[in-house]
């Protein structure tokens, strides 16, 4: 998949109708976009991503999710987006159109696809999305709107051209995809697992397995009694229901985060009407200490979920001894098995003794009498046992064995216990203490801006005081009502996993009694293979992928074998990956103590290898992308990764800072097109094209001065 041209109209800075062709030629895979700050790089990815992604755009990078919240919502984000140039001329709408060449849609033959995003300031409630084929539009959009609402494009967007969940793979700004670097809260690591599980194609398989399972379920009601189907069909439907309401629970949260974003927005705005009435704070100090609280209340969500995650932990910790208890006797069941299975072994050896001196007594001509013989047969039973299994203990005669757990059962009991007795105590500590502390900072924060309020009674003063008063009343009921909703969610999703467990029993019963045709054995035997295939396929995907990073990881950075070895940890469930980096003491590195080339290092490493790993071709676009780099790293990123991480690789340089002349001599061979972003006018860019050979050159003459 390519993208052929990119046409922006009216959006920000690229004022009119500006397009750009983006397809490489000649086995040439880099696109480079360049132009000085403030003159519509950013901006440029930027309008990619909204054009296909429209008010989800924020779930592709944190970038956008702040910058939506900071303008009040997506719709204020959004409706500033006219050009300052067109609005005074009376234009009201903008736009942003991505053709792409080579899309592969099963069962339609295409050339193009060409998908655009409007959007008019006065009409629009939302932005208009137009996806034509070849040309024209087509059945299949309408086939995929679903309830009646107008949303068939952007199903198609999701499934044909890129899921939302992994555009932050082939949409980054290099400067803050080193982020991937610092994931540590449980919360953090389950999106991006579901992200690499996208990537990875696990879910695709779990997906086609779950549907052949309700392809088999049919078959079993029709041979489950009438009492097996009715709870069978009630169980099927409670799954249902709950699913239902979970996704009703994450719409309200979803609408509630916006009211609260916008909330939010005006009652900061009220607070710097405040803080300008009393002349005692200037914005830039308002900003600095609004940062500082945004961060606070990010550090402090986080330590929620973290220590909400311990809390699971402490009924455990309450049943402290019986834990022991069950230890202990864990240990007496495994030493009883142990000695059992020595015990036998005695027998047997024993036995084969005996049966070697019955063998030769045919050939012995004397008569040997029963007494003695019987005498001797004890004798030699006894003396084994003395002489070569005298540390065996005897075995109690009514030994009952209450747990008989597995040895993996036993050694995550064990684990436990350890966590409860070395770490819990030390990391709850820890945790509870950071929370106090940023809670305390949080407190002295919002103290000292609202001492920065003008302390008026006039009666202007007086309404924007308490208009604030209700706004934050308000943003801390939503806070509540989304934690409430949240608590929901996780209610509905247990009673899912009970539900399923149930099914799963009455799953085994009805098969145990009933009749399978040849279409039912035949479902079966493609379930039971594609478990076996989704097993396999994790653990080679698994190894695939650590092989890849650290290979990655040894061609980008120039301290070569500071990284030994690579680990992926991915659950049987699939849904929570774990990438651990070690050296070559085995020693787990803690990503977050990397400096920050090292890091954007580790980034481009992953991302090379998921690129790889995924059945994926996607271009890449790339902001910021030499900006943490020394000489030696950059020289390996402009021969190793840009050459080979995508077919199509659009890169969106400062040149002179994050691209020198000598590192864009580098890269020249596999630069297919060039283009230069002009700013001829301070509300307007345009993009100017030039031959790599003469990019530095068109560069330097249009900002000589």
């Amino acid at each position: 998949m390519f993208i052929k041209e990119i046409e922006l109209n009216n959006f920000r800075i690229y004022k009119g109708s500006n397009k750009i062709n983006l397809l490489p030629e000649k086995d040439k895979n880099i696109i480079v976009v360049s132009g000085k700050n403030g003159f519509g790089k950013t901006t440029f990815l930027m309008s990619l991503v909204w054009c296909l992604y429209g008010k989800q755009m924020e779930k592709v990078d944190e970038l956008y999710q702040k910058e939506i919240a900071d303008k009040g919502g997506y719709g204020k984000y959004i409706g500033n987006s006219l050009n300052r140039l067109a609005k005074v001329e009376g234009e009201t709408k903008f736009s942003v159109s991505v053709t792409f060449r080579d899309v592969k849609i099963p069962e339609i033959t295409c050339n193009e696809i060409k998908i655009t995003r409007t959007y008019d300031i006065v009409t629009s409630a939302s932005d208009k999305v137009e996806v034509l084929i070849d040309g024209f539009q087509n059945e299949l959009i309408q086939d995929l709107t679903t309830d009646g609402k107008q949303d068939g494009e952007e199903i198609f967007i999701r499934d044909f051209i890129l899921p939302i969940e992994i555009a932050k793979f082939f949409f980054f700004d290099a400067e803050k995809i080193v982020s991937l670097a610092e994931i540590n809260s449980p919360e953090q690591r389950r999106l991006l697992s579901k992200a690499y599980t996208e990537v990875l194609g696990i879910k695709k398989y779990e997906d086609l397995k779950e549907q052949l399972e309700n392809i088999q379920d049919e078959y079993r009601k029709k041979f489950a009694k009438p009492q097996e189907r009715t709870e069978f069909n009630q169980i099927i439907a409670d799954i249902d229901n709950r699913q239902i309401n979970i996704d009703e629970v994450e719409l309200q949260i979803q609408q509630l985060n916006q009211e609260k974003i916008e909330k939010q927005s005006n009652s900061n705005e009220i607070q710097m009407k405040l803080i300008q009435e009393g002349n005692m704070m200037t914005l830039e100090q308002l900003n600095e200490l609004k940062e500082f609280e945004n961060t606070l209340n990010g550090k402090i969500g986080d330590l929620q979920n973290d220590l909400k995650e311990l809390f699971d932990l402490i009924p455990f910790g309450l049943a402290g001894e019986t834990l022991m208890d069950i230890s202990t006797q864990l240990d007496v069941e495994k030493s009883y098995r142990e000695s059992k299975y020595k015990q036998e072994d005695v027998g047997d050896k024993t036995n084969k003794i005996l049966n070697d001196i019955e063998a030769q007594k045919r050939n012995f001509s004397g008569v040997i009498p029963t007494d003695i013989r019987d005498f001797y047969e004890n004798q030699i039973k006894f003396l084994v046992k003395k002489y070569f299994y005298s540390d065996l203990p005897e075995l109690e005669t009514n030994f009952n064995a209450l747990h008989d757990f597995s040895d993996v059962e036993t050694n995550e009991l064990n684990s436990l216990i350890n966590n409860l007795k070395h770490t819990f105590k030390d990391v709850f500590t820890k945790l509870n203490d950071e929370y106090t502390r940023s809670k305390s900072d949080l407190d002295s924060i919002r103290r000292k801006i609202r001492a920065a309020e003008k302390d008026a009674e006039d009666e202007y003063i007086a309404n924007l005081r308490s208009e604030k008063e209700r706004l934050d009343k308000r943003i801390f009921s939503i806070d509540k009502d989304i934690y409430d909703l949240g608590e929901r969610i996780g209610g509905f999703k247990n009673e899912i996993k009970t539900l399923k467990q149930r099914q799963e029993e009455l799953r085994k019963k009805i098969d145990d009694s009933r009749r399978y045709s040849e279409k039912d054995k035949k479902t079966q035997e493609l379930i039971s293979k594609l478990k076996e295939f989704i097993k396999e396929f994790k653990v080679t995907t698994k190894k695939k992928l650590e092989e890849n990073i650290l290979n990655e990881l040894n061609t980008l950075m120039h301290k070569k074998g500071f990284i030994k070895n690579v680990v992926v940890d991915i659950n049987q469930a699939g849904d929570d990956v774990d990438i651990n980096l070690f050296n070559s003491r085995g020693e787990k590195i803690d990503k977050g103590s990397l400096s920050m080339g090292e890091r954007q290092m580790y980034a481009s490493a992953l991302l090379k290898a998921l690129v790889d790993e995924s059945d994926i071709e996607f271009p890449v676009f790339i902001d910021s992308p030499m900006q943490k780099f020394d000489k030696e790293h950059a020289e390996n990123v402009i021969k190793e990764f840009y050459p080979n991480v995508s077919k199509q690789v659009v890169i969106f340089p400062l040149i002179h800072k994050e691209l020198t002349e000598s590192e864009f001599e580098l890269l020249k061979p596999n630069i297919s097109k060039s283009y230069i972003i002009q700013n001829f006018s301070t509300d307007a860019s345009k993009f100017v094209e030039s031959t790599p050979e003469n990019l530095i050159k068109t560069y330097n003459d249009l900002y000589a001065n």
